[in-house]
């Protein structure tokens, strides 16, 4: 079993979206894949103790998801960087750290996308579809920007993206603590795709 970028977004997406209810459909389309590749990230996922599963709900397993972050994606996921393009800001350049950080001069790193509103360097995304996933939900953009941060920030963008990740991930766990579990949200069984 080998993790996969792919197993990463899905993971965050759940992060994202808390505890409403979702569905392999659902999350298919909102992340431009296929309902059978969410399954398969998600099984992933579990068998890399990155999520649980209770009966018939699969929640990321917070803490492991969060060393594996903070400790470990920049080294499994290397981002690419390339040429000056039009696309789509992402680590210090976008919300929430381009409040924090100001401009150095260099252009900003940026996830290439040619209906993009900003010109940069090229930052490869840790998975094709995620840019396109980012600009339909803002809370799972800021999340993929925080990990594009850590990825291939600065040292002081690497701390308050790691700083501020942790935080949000404390956030989503407190709240999965304190509010009551609906096990059916989960609609279809972890063996079905469909």
């Amino acid at each position: 079993m080998i993790l996969k970028p792919q197993d990463i977004l899905v993971l965050l997406k759940l992060v994202a979206i808390g505890r409403n209810d979702w569905s392999y459909n659902r999350l298919a389309v909102e992340l431009g894949m296929s309902p059978s590749e969410v399954h398969s990230a998600l099984k992933r996922a579990l068998t890399a103790s990155l999520a649980l599963q209770k009966a018939d709900k699969i929640t990321p397993y917070i803490r492991n998801l969060e060393e594996f972050l903070v400790h470990g994606i920049r080294f499994a996921f290397v981002p690419e960087r390339g040429e000056m393009t039009r696309g789509l800001p992402t680590a210090y350049a976008a919300a929430p750290l381009n409040s924090i950080f100001l401009p150095d001069g260099e252009p900003p790193p940026v996830w290439p996308d040619p209906q993009g509103e900003v010109r940069g360097m090229a930052f490869s995304p840790f998975y094709k579809s995620a840019p396109k996933a980012a600009q339909l939900d803002p809370a799972l953009y800021e999340l993929l920007v925080l990990v594009d941060a850590i990825r291939g920030g600065r040292a002081r963008e690497r701390a308050f993206a790691t700083k501020e990740l942790q935080q949000r991930l404390k956030t989503y766990e407190q709240n999965a603590e304190s509010e009551p579990r609906n096990l059916d949200a989960c609609r279809e069984p972890v063996g079905e795709t469909g």
